[in-house]
């Protein structure tokens, strides 16, 4: 007998994929850079919609925890490094917003680690 859960890869319904978009944006800001990880991981292969908006969640995350890094280690980087979770805030809020409206938003201050 296999273990495997059935539901595994299947795709989701487009509704599932909004819900699941809208979350995984929203969870990100308690739990950054994790709940966009596991997010990739899990929901890549569910759909189109959720796996665009996995794989920038994360892309975003990895860009917030470089910027971070960055701006601590430089002097001048520590008098800015309160502007960071602004806008690492407002970023995924836009993010949720422009998934709960059914678009494939793209962050613009994003590097690109994973390709879309």
């Amino acid at each position: 007998m296999s273990n495997q859960n059935p539901y595994a890869n299947q795709p989701m319904s487009p509704e599932s994929e909004k819900l699941w978009a809208i979350a995984l944006h929203l969870l990100a800001i308690p739990f950054e850079f994790f709940a966009p990880l596991i997010a990739y991981f899990v929901l890549r292969d569910r759909g189109p919609f959720v796996s665009h908006h996995a794989k920038e969640s994360l892309n975003f995350g990895i860009t917030i925890v470089i910027a971070a890094v960055v701006l601590a280690i430089s002097i001048i980087g520590l008098l800015f490094l309160w502007v960071l979770p602004i806008i690492w805030v407002v970023f995924r809020i836009i993010a949720a917003i422009k998934a709960a409206q059914g678009e494939f938003y793209k962050i613009p201050i994003a590097i690109k680690f994973i390709k879309l």
